[in-house]
């Protein structure tokens, strides 16, 4: 984490009867993806154009009789840097996942046949990603996954087109993969895929941004080529791209695409608990790492079970 940031905070009083001016106000803040410190106090980065957007509403506060008071701060009594950033990323954390709900919604209802208004629904969630991004100011790591799912939605009813050529294991040996930080249950699974039939030395880096890793291999990313394509997830493209000839694979590709994409394409539970399991251990706090290794010793004993299951 970054030393030595620079904050805006914007301190204000209202007179109890300006309401409306109040509302209005709050919804201007929060369209610039203000934090709110305490009651009348917000705060953006230091930045010329949150300086000039402070100014323009202390500005309105006190045409609407109000008083605001404009801060440059390096350091913020009680509470940290670090402290900061992750109140941003949490709200707009938040903002990614309403979003990813509400495009969900969409998809769902448009899966079989898409409806008269889909294509319009799409590049209203497109700027919808696009306002929130703007306001992204910490890169929160929810954004990807909300790209993941606009792209999901572009491609639901694409033309098929023929599948690419399958890919030799032994041109892949000895690689860096890249995937996503916080991995859940599409890329452990699919970083188990890799590990035990495709590239035995692999090792896995993680980012979401590809250019910080030009020599990676990256996969579970929007526009990647080892990523959900059609309605195949991550690990499901993956054996498809390798030609993964093993029939207890198939039935995990299956369970991963069930709780990964929750599609009702198939009709498998079994993964559900694996999925809670991954989301609890990153909740206490695991690095990307050991989710991993303690994620791939379940899938190792799930492929135990289905290779020997009569």
């Amino acid at each position: 984490m970054n030393r030595g940031l620079n904050w805006l905070l914007l301190l204000y009083a209202l007179p109890a009867r300006q309401g409306s001016s109040r509302v209005s106000l709050w919804r201007q803040l929060k369209r610039s993806g203000a934090i709110a410190l305490k009651t009348s106090t917000y705060l953006l980065p230091d930045e010329p154009v949150h300086q000039e957007r402070f100014q323009w509403l202390a500005q309105q506060v006190r045409e609407s009789g109000g008083d605001a008071t404009l801060i440059h701060a390096t350091d913020i009594e009680g509470i940290t840097d670090e402290e900061i950033v992750r109140m941003f990323n949490r709200a707009r954390a938040a903002d990614y996942e309403a979003f990813v709900a509400d495009l969900g919604a969409v998809i769902a209802a448009n899966r079989r046949k898409p409806g008269e208004s889909f294509a319009t629904d799409l590049e209203r969630f497109a700027a919808r990603l696009e306002e929130i991004r703007q306001i992204d100011y910490f890169d929160a790591p929810p954004a990807e996954e909300a790209r993941m799912q606009l792209e999901r939605a572009r491609h639901l009813h694409a033309k098929r087109v023929r599948a690419p050529a399958t890919l030799s294991a032994k041109r892949y040996r000895g690689r860096t993969w890249l995937t996503r930080p916080r991995p859940e249950i599409d890329r452990v699974g699919s970083a188990w895929l890799i590990r035990r039939f495709i590239d035995p030395e692999a090792r896995f880096v993680f980012s979401s941004d590809p250019s910080r890793h030009p020599e990676a291999l990256p996969f579970d990313l929007a526009d990647v080529e080892f990523s959900h394509h059609g309605d195949d997830c991550t690990f499901e493209t993956l054996v498809k791209r390798f030609a993964v000839d093993d029939r207890a694979v198939r039935q995990i590709a299956e369970m991963v695409h069930a709780a990964d994409i929750d599609d009702g394409k198939f009709a498998r539970a079994e993964a559900i608990g694996l999925d809670r399991m991954l989301k609890g251990w990153a909740r206490m706090g695991l690095p990307d790492e050991a989710l991993l290794e303690k994620g791939g010793e379940c899938f190792d004993a799930l492929h135990e079970f289905l290779r020997k299951k009569r």
